[in-house]
C-alpha cells in the first residue's frame, strides 16, 4: 500500500496538516518520492491508527513520542496505566463535584439569611469540607474527642478571629516562599514561618498540646499527598519538606 499525503488523510479522516503536525513531532516517518513528495505505506498506516488511538484516550503527543522511543514500550500496558489515574481522577472529579453542590446549596441558603446566620453556615460547611477530606485520618490518629474539640473550636470563633485565621495561613504561604529563598531551615525567616504554622494549629488544637504531637502532624504533612500538593502548589516543590525541615530546626 503505498498512499499520498491526501489519500492518508483522507483514509483516517485526519487533514493533511495533521500528519505534517505528527511527522513533525516524531511520530510519524513516511518515506520520499525523488520528488520530495510523502508517501505513506502500511506500517505508517499502523503508526497513525495507534497514535489516533491512544490521542484519543487523553494521552499527550509527548507522552506517545516516549512510548514510540521505547524498544521495548507495552502500548497495553501504558493505556492500563492510564486508564487507573483516570478512575483516580473520576473519584477526585465525583468528590469535587459533591463539594461544589454542598457549596451551592450552602450558598443559596445563606442569601436570605442574617451576616451572623450566614457566617455560621459558612463555619459549619468550612467543618464539613475538613471531614470529608481529612476526618477518617484525623479521627484514627487523634481520636474523635479531639477532633470534636477541634470542631467546636472552630465554631466558637468570632467572624474576626476566623478572618485572622484565614489570613493567618494565606501569610504562612507567603513566608514559606520567602523562607526557602534563603535555602535555610534555620533561617531567621524560617524560623518565623515555624512560630507562624504552630499559632495557626494552635488555633485548630486549643492550647496545651504536647510538642510531641504536633512534630508528628507534621511529619505526616510528607506522607501524604493531599498536603505535599498544598503546600507545594503554594510556594514550589520541596516546599512542604522545606516546612517540615523548619519546624524541626525551630524546636531543637
Amino acid at each position: 500500500m503505498q498512499l499520498t499525503i491526501g489519500q492518508m488523510a483522507r483514509e483516517a479522516g485526519v487533514s493533511p496538516r495533521t500528519l505534517r503536525y505528527y511527522e513533525e513531532q516524531g511520530l510519524l516517518a513516511p518515506q520520499r518520492t525523488d520528488a520530495g513528495y510523502r508517501v505513506y505505506g502500511e506500517t505508517d498506516a499502523r503508526r497513525l491508527a495507534q497514535v489516533l488511538a491512544l490521542r484519543a484516550c487523553g494521552l499527550p503527543l509527548a507522552t506517545i513520542r516516549r512510548l514510540f522511543r521505547e524498544p521495548d514500550a507495552d502500548l497495553a500496558s501504558a493505556l492500563r496505566a492510564h486508564l487507573r489515574s483516570l478512575e483516580k481522577q473520576g473519584d477526585s472529579l465525583s468528590a469535587a463535584i459533591a463539594r461544589t453542590k454542598a457549596a451551592l446549596a450552602t450558598i443559596e441558603r445563606m442569601e436570605d439569611m442574617s451576616a451572623k446566620d450566614s457566617f455560621k453556615i459558612m463555619k459549619e460547611q468550612g467543618l464539613r469540607d475538613f471531614e470529608s477530606t481529612y476526618g477518617a485520618e484525623a479521627r484514627e490518629l487523634y481520636g474523635d474527642d479531639a477532633i470534636d474539640a477541634a470542631n467546636a473550636r472552630m465554631m466558637d470563633l468570632t467572624k474576626d478571629e476566623w478572618d485572622a485565621k484565614e489570613l493567618l495561613e494565606e501569610a504562612i504561604k507567603v513566608q514559606l516562599r520567602l523562607a526557602m529563598a534563603t535555602d535555610d531551615p534555620e533561617s531567621d525567616e524560617a524560623r518565623e514561618l515555624a512560630h507562624m504554622h504552630e499559632r495557626w494549629i494552635g488555633i485548630h488544637w486549643g492550647a496545651g498540646y504536647a510538642p510531641e504531637a504536633y512534630l508528628g502532624l507534621v511529619d505526616g504533612y510528607l506522607k501524604d499527598p493531599r498536603f505535599v500538593k498544598y503546600y507545594d502548589s503554594a510556594a514550589g516543590d520541596g516546599a512542604t519538606e522545606f516546612l517540615v525541615q523548619a519546624v524541626h530546626a525551630a524546636h531543637a
